[in-house]
């Protein structure tokens, strides 16, 4: 064997292992993201301030099950029906994909429950007949997104079984703040975004609904942001350095 010969094969050799790196790369990121936990962006203001839009967040995957929406493309030949399935708890803040909303992926907060009514008076949450408490934190202003000037009450909410998060108000009486009760059928949730006035959830019965979420279509738990990509110059409370806002990073979601 020659020393061009040699060196050919060499470089063969090379190629061959980069490829088998990059097949094995691949293989583990589809089997991570699908069996444990997926990665997701944030692309609204509908989870805020619980979530940013900006913010990177890990999705538990085997928080509810596995199923045909826990793979990249939702493979026709996979049940809908989950695999090893677990039952979504009141204020888990639940990743879902809706196939009637052009296989749209969602992020919202559980509030109701299989058998629950719901109903919004006055900007106040019931839930089975009985007010959700609210306390007061503060009042935020800030720079939307989009550019907008943000004026809106921050609270503490406390759920029926204990879970605590905040919530936005900018106003008590708007488009949302006094609907129907809504009675939760079996195998459905109901969901809400947490920025209560900026959020299109079950709430809203126009033209082409989210309406109550079947279990079926739960793709996993937000269970941590990653790291954010948050606009420092929105003018929030977050810790900032140089436009790199490090107090959106690895914080546990609740």
């Amino acid at each position: 064997m020659t020393a061009e010969t040699a060196t050919i094969t060499s470089k063969k050799d090379n190629l061959l292992a980069i490829l088998k790196d990059i097949v094995v790369i691949i293989a583990f990121y589809l089997v991570f993201t699908t069996f444990a936990w997926g990665a997701f962006h944030i692309p609204s203001s509908s989870m805020e301030p619980t979530l940013e839009v900006g913010d990177r967040i890990f999705v538990s995957k085997f928080a509810y099950g596995y199923s045909r929406y826990s793979f990249l493309s939702d493979p026709k030949f996979i049940s809908e029906g989950h695999f090893l399935e677990s039952k979504a708890e009141r204020g888990d803040v639940v990743v879902f994909t809706l196939p009637y909303k052009q296989d749209t992926d969602f992020i919202k907060r559980v509030i109701g429950l299989p058998g629950d009514t719901i109903q919004m008076q006055q900007g106040r949450l019931f839930i089975n007949g009985k007010i959700v408490p609210r306390r007061f934190v503060r009042e935020v202003q800030y720079t939307s997104y989009e550019g907008y000037n943000i004026r809106a009450k921050e609270y503490d909410e406390t759920l029926p079984g204990g879970v605590k998060h905040r919530i936005y108000e900018r106003t008590d009486s708007g488009n949302s703040d006094n609907t129907r009760i809504f009675k939760v059928p079996a195998d459905h949730y109901f969901m809400m975004g947490d920025n209560r006035d900026a959020s299109a959830d079950s709430r809203y019965r126009g033209p082409n609904p989210m309406g109550y979420v079947h279990k079926k279509y739960l793709v996993g738990r937000a269970d941590i942001t990653t790291f954010s990509l948050y606009d420092c110059d929105q003018g929030k409370d977050i810790g900032c350095f140089i436009g790199i806002p490090y107090g959106r990073f690895f914080n546990s979601i609740k």
